[in-house]
């Protein structure tokens, strides 16, 4: 009986070919020798129902188109795609979150944070493409070095007291002796609202009674961000 060459008619990378399979071939010639497709084929491990792991792969790849789309893009968006589930999803969600805080960790930033631009690059490729919008926090202490990063999930400008009382809880609890807000816009436009203006006044004023320097407020938006500091609004 003659055997089946093709290798998408078996689904389990292991029984492909040496010379086809993306895990030897990453092991022989090293992962940047690997197209996009084989990364993912690696990461889904198995196809299902009839897929190979590699025609699975492809099919992500012309849904989505490049990895920052697919960073971005909803679980039930993912959920649509045929052949993917629950596990499958979330091992290449973990690696698209894995790449983006190696960007983060690439980008420089000092322990000691002195400028916006090193707080965008600690955090623009974390929080450039959410759909939704969240603030963090960078705690610090007297010589302004970051001991904590920490994300407020709820609230947003239109909140601003309970945003506020979240911040500045989470602040004294720490004991950190200043902070630096940001948040994101999901439009990519990181020009303040008059809410945004408002709400950083009430920060400033908030930090000073409760004895927290505020540095900063920034927003980030596709690539770029905006700075009150920068722009003199601090004070």
């Amino acid at each position: 009986m003659e055997t089946n060459k093709n290798p998408s008619a078996n689904l389990n990378l292991s029984h492909w070919p040496e010379d086809e399979r993306p895990r030897e071939k990453l092991w022989r010639e090293g992962e940047h020798r690997l197209s996009n497709t084989e990364l993912l084929a690696i990461l889904l491990r198995t196809g299902t129902r009839g897929i190979s792991a590699m025609d699975l792969a492809r099919r992500i790849r012309e849904k989505f188109g490049s990895f920052r789309d697919m960073s971005h893009t909803s679980l039930q968006e993912w959920l649509r795609i045929k052949g993917l589930g629950q596990a499958k999803i979330c091992q290449i969600k973990a690696a698209l979150e894995i790449g983006r805080r190696l960007a983060a960790e690439e980008s420089g930033v000092r322990e000691k944070i002195s400028s916006a631009r090193e707080v965008f690059g600690l955090l623009g490729v974390r929080m450039r493409d959410l759909k939704y919008e969240i603030f963090r926090v960078l705690l610090l202490n007297s010589r302004n070095q970051l001991r904590e990063d920490i994300e407020i999930e709820q609230g947003t400008v239109n909140q601003a007291h309970p945003l506020l009382r979240e911040i500045f809880q989470v602040a004294l609890e720490k004991r950190a002796v200043a902070i630096i807000c940001v948040h994101n816009h999901p439009s990519g436009n990181p020009s303040p609202s008059p809410e945004d203006k408002e709400f950083t006044r009430s920060l400033i004023e908030a930090g000073r009674i409760l004895g927290v320097r505020v540095l900063d407020h920034i927003i980030i938006g596709d690539d770029v961000y905006y700075s009150f500091a920068d722009h003199g609004l601090m004070e």
